[in-house]
């Protein structure tokens, strides 16, 4: 049976430090483990854009993804999705990542908190990845990366001006795919919006840019009939086990059984 739609996970940090959009190593192992045993594939970009122009995917098919680039996601995620054979998705804020050479560390403990001190500071290479790093996992097949803008600003909270607004967007976006070309080589066309905000001017700025697959932070059916500039994802959190995964995967795969849990809701998913 093939994929009637697919669902798209969220994670930020992999830790020891409990917080916000944070999972325990534990827990994230946990979750992959039951994905891989349970027969999940993990969907390459390449893949989603074949699904949105008709090709076939399995049913059981997820994307797992992670927003902004944290060094956890290198020390925690990384060596956990190879062992097990799962593809992933990173997406960058590119003005945040450092050069230096790959760090052979096998723990740290930050909280998301503490994280956005770190880069308010400058001290952003404590916590954030390196391109080093970035270029081992992209060379292993793991993992892809994307964009994420290259400053990671909410451009409607710090200017009134639509126009201007508009044009610190493209800026940003602009700052962006330059960087991951130069750096990686490619840029994707696929987008993460910084803390999910986007509105029809932002997306069509966005596209104008060659990114034409958006991914939001709402909850949301991703199903081929659907546009791709408002993808939804599914967000994980520390409390959410095994059990609550299952049965949100068989939720976002069964049209019927989510547009019934929406209603009950009080939301739309599509």
């Amino acid at each position: 049976m093939n994929a009637s739609a697919i669902p798209i996970l969220m994670y930020h940090h992999v830790g020891p430090k409990p917080g916000l959009v944070t999972l325990s190593p534990d827990t994230f192992i946990e979750q992959m483990t039951w994905l891989a045993r349970a027969g999940w594939k993990t969907v390459t970009a390449a893949e989603l854009e074949g699904f949105y122009r008709g090709e076939p995917l399995p049913r059981k098919s997820v994307m797992i993804t992670f927003d902004d680039g944290y060094l956890d996601n290198w020390v925690y995620a990384f060596p956990v999705l190879k062992r097990l054979g799962l593809q992933a998705h990173i997406f960058l804020i590119t003005g945040q990542i450092g050069d230096g050479p790959v760090r052979e560390l096998t723990e740290i403990s930050f909280s998301h908190k503490a994280c956005e001190e770190k880069v308010a500071t400058g001290h952003a290479d404590d916590v954030m990845l390196r391109w080093s790093e970035i270029e081992e996992m992209q060379a292993s097949g793991v993992v892809e990366f994307h964009a994420h803008t290259h400053t990671h600003q909410r451009w409607d909270w710090q200017i009134t001006d639509p126009a201007e607004r508009h044009r610190a967007l493209e800026t940003d976006l602009r700052l962006c795919r330059e960087t991951l070309l130069a750096r990686l080589g490619s840029c994707s066309r696929h987008f993460c919006w910084p803390m999910g905000f986007y509105n029809h001017d932002y997306a069509a700025i966005a596209q104008a840019q060659g990114f034409d697959y958006l991914y939001t932070t709402e909850r949301r059916m991703n199903m081929p009939q659907h546009l791709t500039w408002r993808l939804g994802r599914i967000s994980t959190k520390e409390r959410e086990d095994t059990s609550w995964l299952k049965w949100r995967l068989f939720m976002y795969t069964t049209p019927v059984i989510s547009s019934l849990f929406a209603l009950h809701k009080g939301q739309r998913y599509t």
